[in-house]
């Protein structure tokens, strides 16, 4: 579908450039209705996809997403991408959270269903200091 592929490229360009300034912009490619799930997040409405981009910018220094993958049928899409961000406290060490999505579009071609698939634990639990070293201790004892 030509409209669905056109929303996604809309939707990667966003992203790839997204920065505080221009979080409203993604109010173009979201339905009012659309939902939003990862592994700490389940909401709905376009407002509140909003208001969790802008927090992500309150939590995080220098937020930025890298799209290299994207499949898309019908009115799905799959991308696979990086976050790249540093944790306030620790700002020199570089941080990077690898993940998927999986996009469900309308008609209109406006986001209905926004749902990333990333491993809190490993991506970003691992990579806090004492918290990461208890998660690998436990990690390990998994594998025996």
């Amino acid at each position: 579908m030509q409209e669905v592929q056109a929303a996604l490229t809309r939707l990667i360009q966003l992203f790839e450039t997204l920065t505080p300034q221009t979080v409203p912009l993604l109010a173009t490619v979201y339905a009012p209705e659309a939902r939003f799930k990862d592994p700490f997040n389940e909401i709905g409405g376009r407002a509140a996809i909003l208001a969790l981009f802008d927090h992500m910018y309150a939590q995080l220094r220098e937020p930025r997403f890298v799209v290299s993958s994207r499949i898309a049928q019908g009115h799905q899409a799959f991308l696979v991408w990086e976050l790249h961000f540093r944790f306030p406290r620790w700002p020199e060490q570089p941080r990077i959270i690898r993940g998927a999505t999986h996009l469900r579009f309308g008609a209109d071609g406006l986001v209905l269903l926004h749902r990333d698939y990333w491993d809190a634990a490993e991506e970003l639990y691992e990579q806090v200091p004492l918290l990461g070293a208890l998660m690998r201790l436990l990690k390990r004892r998994a594998r025996r």
